[in-house]
């Protein structure tokens, strides 16, 4: 998987370039949700059901949508904008002394999936599957003591994504 990034060159033909990049923002995107590398046996939370307040859904799509879907909802007046301007904020502000270990690779790599992974497992325990049981019914609790987590991972995908970008382009 690791070698995919190697690959992306501006040489390629245009289509190429964009299905590659498609894949690696994706594939960076999406290794930063937790249960993209949760538990094989519950095929990261698509096998756990779960009410989010009173729709019946599954825990993975609970971290795939509904967190941000609420938060957006709720503290930005449904505006997707306003909600990235809050995170990039963040990345600037409070968050600023962790960019440069964010964007960090050992061993000079392109990106660190292993690491990314690493991370989202350790989340996925510590918050992810916390305190869920088959048919929970996950509300106000849940969702303000989790956001915090989903909209670091979002910032540390997005720094991440941006810090691959320019090591491939730069």
């Amino acid at each position: 998987m690791l070698t995919i990034f190697c690959f992306i060159s501006l040489n390629e033909p245009p289509d190429n370039l964009t299905e590659a990049l498609l894949f690696l923002s994706h594939f960076i995107g999406d290794i930063h949700q937790p249960l993209h590398v949760g538990f094989a046996s519950d095929k990261g939370g698509n096998t756990i059901d779960v009410h989010w307040y009173r729709r019946k859904t599954v825990l993975h799509h609970v971290w795939d949508v509904s967190i941000i879907e609420t938060s957006e909802e709720r503290f930005y007046d449904s505006n997707v904008q306003d909600m990235i301007d809050a995170i990039q904020q963040n990345i600037t502000g409070p968050w600023a002394d962790q960019v440069q270990r964010w964007e960090r690779c050992s061993y000079n790599d392109t990106a660190c999936p292993d690491i990314y992974a690493s991370e989202g497992i350790k989340a996925a325990c510590a918050w992810a599957y916390k305190d869920v049981q088959e048919d929970s019914v996950l509300e106000d609790e849940y969702f303000l003591s989790r956001l915090p987590v989903v909209n670091w991972r979002l910032a540390q995908g997005g720094v991440r994504l941006a810090a691959t970008l320019n090591r491939i382009f730069g």
